[in-house]
């Protein structure tokens, strides 16, 4: 299995639906700019899905879980346990993610990628079972390369399956103890932030707990600090496969043009990640809200781009993008169903400067 996909093009946006998007928000009935950030969302998404009223009705929701070894290292307030708990849990239909999917009527699935402990088939759950977690990064590499071409191929593969049932959107989630971890060391490597300025409490660690994972991440990073000298390299040293999968999935998206809708932390460095890969891929991202994670802020500044919300979130999962996909749908219902000032008589230009 080869990683050389990623590498192909990417799609490119629809200069002429933009301008078009553009045309009919300069005919709505309202002031120009009135709706602020919604306007430019419903334009972008006219680039993005070639049409002058775009939808963002039939969103697909994969979250992607794997197991990591550097949980062994005492980063994680929970037990490494609760990953292949919470996938049950998804497939139930009980996490935050899945009660926000289906106020949307997203689609959703789980795609399993390797957890400690095995799971039986469950409804809901892909399962792409890769290894038992990835190898503790402070002691060797995360994930052999045919590892990670395999959990890349994973993401590339639920955007296969998400183009196949027609969606207009993809959300990545994540799941997996010690992720923030992962997603800390990416992050510092793509950034060249410390990891002081990066590093957070992840599912609850308190300020002694937030140091000790500060170092482990610093050691690991100066052990690999060598080899790790390309995207891939620094995703297969100190990666998950959740992590690899979303970064596979991302790329894949934009190869095929479908919109994707980032979530917080954990999916920020997957995206830090593909930009490294694919420099251009940024035009095909909403960024949905701003983690309560210390590093987010930065990671948001290294890749030049704003979030849609801010409520102080930091569950993971695709939650905070959950959020947020209401309000695209908001920016596609006010772009596309509000009156024109011709289709509602209404007059144009203002009257005595008023």
């Amino acid at each position: 299995m080869t990683l050389e996909w990623i590498n192909a093009p990417l799609a490119t946006l629809n200069t002429g639906a933009k301008e078009q998007g553009l045309e009919r928000q300069g005919q709505l009935t309202k002031p120009p700019g009135s709706l602020g950030s919604l306007e430019a969302m419903a334009v972008r998404l006219c680039a993005m899905q070639g049409v002058q009223k775009p939808s963002v009705d039939n969103a697909q929701v994969v979250v992607f879980a794997g197991d990591h070894g550097v949980a062994a290292e005492g980063v994680s307030a929970f037990p490494q346990v609760v990953t292949g708990e919470m996938i049950k849990n998804f497939s139930r239909g009980g996490a935050a993610i899945c009660a926000l999917a289906r106020q949307n009527n997203a689609s959703f699935e789980v795609v399993n990628l390797g957890t400690v402990v095995n799971l039986s088939a469950m409804d809901n759950v892909v399962d792409n079972t890769i290894m038992a977690g990835t190898s503790n990064f402070s002691q060797q590499a995360a994930m052999t390369i045919e590892q990670l071409s395999q959990a890349m191929q994973s993401g590339k593969a639920a955007v296969e399956r998400a183009a196949a049932n027609g969606a207009t959107l993809f959300i990545g989630g994540d799941m997996g103890i010690a992720n923030t971890t992962s997603a800390t060391a990416l992050a510092a490597w793509a950034t060249g932030q410390s990891v002081t300025a990066l590093v957070g409490p992840g599912t609850g660690l308190d300020a002694q707990g937030v140091t000790h994972k500060g170092q482990v991440i610093e050691a690991a990073l100066d052990k690999h600090e060598d080899a790790m000298t390309s995207p891939i390299e620094a995703l297969r040293h100190v990666g998950g496969l959740e992590i690899a999968a979303l970064t596979g999935a991302y790329i894949r998206a934009a190869q095929v043009g479908m919109p994707i809708l980032v979530d917080g932390f954990i999916t920020t460095s997957a995206a830090i990640l593909a930009a490294k890969i694919q420099p251009d891929i940024n035009m095909w991202m909403f960024f949905s809200h701003a983690s309560a994670e210390p590093g987010h802020q930065a990671m948001m500044a290294s890749i030049g781009a704003d979030t849609i919300l801010d409520l102080g979130m930091r569950l993971g999962e695709g939650s905070g993008a959950g959020v947020a996909l209401s309000i695209l749908k908001s920016a596609c219902v006010t772009h596309n169903e509000m009156a024109t000032f011709s289709e509602a008589q209404v007059s144009e230009q203002p009257v005595n400067g008023i």
